[in-house]
């Protein structure tokens, strides 16, 4: 199974943090960092620039 699709219904709540670690064959605190370490990148902040008239 893809592990996106795992943690994806982990941060959905259809499946238990206990389940997706058993899933993906890791224990608790590993899965919390996987978890974080998952988490998109929040978008740049683009310039605001000036419109010359």
């Amino acid at each position: 199974m893809d592990k996106r699709k795992v943690i994806a219904a982990y941060r959905r709540g259809l499946i238990s943090s206990q389940e997706c670690a058993q899933i993906l064959g890791l224990d608790n605190q590993d899965l919390l960092g996987f978890v974080r370490d998952t988490l998109p990148e929040p978008p740049m902040k683009l310039r605001k620039q000036s419109v010359r008239s």
